[in-house]
């Protein structure tokens, strides 16, 4: 079982994440996005963007390193062999753009027990080089119960 304790626990801020145009446009593909703001840099640019913009489910690249902390703090007791990713949020300020240079600091918002389960929500803060807020990134994870028996 996930401890308790953790929630309202600040991690520090991610290392910075430079944006890639290229990496915007593997993932744009990966996620079947054909929108050319997310692949030609004119089509961007005549939409208003200094360059290519990424997909909206882009910021999970930036939250994946939040998360790995919560992974690997040994006081949160998260066994990951068990965990199913239970929902996924993003709210914008603005979209991520190619060169951008993010960082994220995650709050365990909320944990949870529930049928055996152990429920985590966490909030990751992304911001961009100048502080200014891009991202709300919002992710509950779902510890599974050990199996009856089980060590």
């Amino acid at each position: 079982m996930v401890n308790a304790a953790i929630q309202g626990k600040v991690y520090p801020p991610t290392a910075s994440y430079l944006v890639g145009r290229e990496k915007i446009r593997e993932f744009a593909r990966a996620v079947s996005s054909e929108a050319a703001v997310h692949h030609d840099v004119i089509a961007a640019r005549a939409a208003g963007y200094a360059d290519v913009i990424a997909p909206p489910t882009f910021a999970i690249v930036v939250q994946d390193a939040t998360l790995k902390q919560l992974l690997d703090d040994g006081e949160a007791e998260v066994d990951f062999s068990r965990v199913v990713h239970g929902d996924q949020s993003f709210a914008y300020s603005r979209p991520i753009v190619a060169g951008d240079e993010l960082t994220g600091t995650m709050t365990v918002t909320s944990v949870k027990q529930l049928g055996g389960n152990s429920m985590v929500t966490s909030s990751t803060e992304i911001s961009d080089a100048s502080g200014a807020h891009v991202v709300t990134a919002v992710s509950t994870l779902v510890v599974r119960a050990a199996a009856e028996g089980a060590q």
